[in-house]
């Protein structure tokens, strides 16, 4: 199955945003980006591709682990940036994001000891894609509009195990779908 670790916005904030992508939309050229959807929001941690049936319990168990070793934290989505010239439009994190940041090394850590196939290392940025281009729209008038965007905080308390299903109808637009299979509480939450 199709896996990634990930930590979800509350309600409350999802809402937030929601109200923030709308304002967005309303922009000139918005129609050429396609928008993701709420049930897509979160931040990534570790993205592990297909990872086959029996690593799945393994690799539980040390997303497990890694949650109980990390307290929580807090975070509010805050701002925006682009990644590969317009390709992908995102709001970042602002409040304890290096504490993010480590529940990031620790979910691609568990990963690699359980023995899914990681590919390179690369450093964690902190984001939650909003929009995607096929064909590198210019996504300054929209990172500028995000440039002044801030969500309520929250406090992180938990790092969820998603499953990804891909769009297979073949309908345009279709996103994917996403189900939460397995989730921690962080060392200290209730």
């Amino acid at each position: 199955m199709r896996l990634f670790a990930a930590v979800l916005p509350p309600e409350r904030v999802v809402q937030e945003l929601a109200v923030e992508v709308a304002r967005l939309k309303a922009l000139p050229g918005a129609e050429r980006l396609r928008w993701t959807g709420r049930p897509g929001w979160h931040f990534t941690l570790a993205f592990y591709g297909e990872v086959a049936d029996d690593l799945v319990p393994d690799l539980s168990d040390r997303l497990a682990r890694a949650a109980r070793r990390t307290t929580p934290f807090d975070l509010a989505l805050f701002g925006g940036g682009q990644f590969g010239h317009g390709r992908a439009l995102w709001t970042g994190a602002s409040g304890e994001v290096e504490a993010l940041r480590l529940l990031a090394d620790r979910a691609e850590a568990a990963a690699r000891k359980a023995g899914v196939p990681m590919g390179e290392h690369r450093r964690y940025k902190a984001h939650l894609t909003v929009a995607r281009s096929r064909d590198g729209v210019d996504a300054r008038p929209y990172v500028d509009a995000l440039a002044e965007f801030t969500s309520g905080t929250w406090t992180v308390a938990d790092v969820a195990l998603v499953r990804s299903n891909l769009p297979r109808s073949g309908v345009p637009g279709e996103q994917p779908r996403y189900e939460v299979v397995a989730c921690w509480s962080l060392g200290g939450a209730g």
